[in-house]
């Protein structure tokens, strides 16, 4: 095995008898720390010092991730023009502090001959939030529902957590 000493250095390919005793002598472990390289690698070190590290960079890992909100405005295809903008207000202001905003027409019994209405109203939407957003999902029926999925643009801030 391929063998790193306990300052960093490396020793060389040395025996497993050989690496167990040069561990015992720092009285440290010898830790694997490559098992699929030809030769495995492994390293004179303290393990508990090498999982705290370990875990404390998976938590600065997970805090840097960044969860993306997703809402949703739901409209009819008889929704009358003022409540459109009141809903269309929200989406822009999620959109601002950058969620995502799912944008669902649902048809009520027989509206759903007349899926044109819905996807005009989606366009329009679209349209009027072009400025700070994209489309990423375009217009499309699913059973009794138009759905339209619309991401902040580059000029969206983005939510501070």
């Amino acid at each position: 095995m391929r063998l790193i000493g306990a300052d960093g250095e490396n020793v060389g390919v040395v025996s497993t008898e050989e690496a167990m005793r040069l561990a015992r002598e720092a009285e440290l472990d010898l830790v694997e720390v490559a098992p699929n390289a030809d030769p495995p690698v492994c390293r004179v070190m303290d393990f508990g010092k090498f999982v705290y590290e370990r875990a404390k960079k998976e938590r600065e890992a997970r805090r840097a991730q960044t969860k993306i909100e997703v809402k949703e405005i739901r409209l009819r295809p008889k929704t009358n023009e003022h409540h459109r903008d009141l809903k269309v207000r929200d989406a822009r202001r999620w959109l601002e502090a950058g969620m995502k905003v799912k944008v669902r027409v649902r048809f009520r019994g027989r509206e759903i001959t007349y899926p044109e209405i819905a996807l005009n109203d989606l366009k329009e939407i679209a349209e009027e939030l072009s400025e700070i957003s994209i489309v990423e999902q375009t217009p499309a029926l699913e059973g009794r529902t138009m759905l339209m999925i619309l991401a902040p643009g580059k000029t969206a801030k983005k939510k501070e957590s």
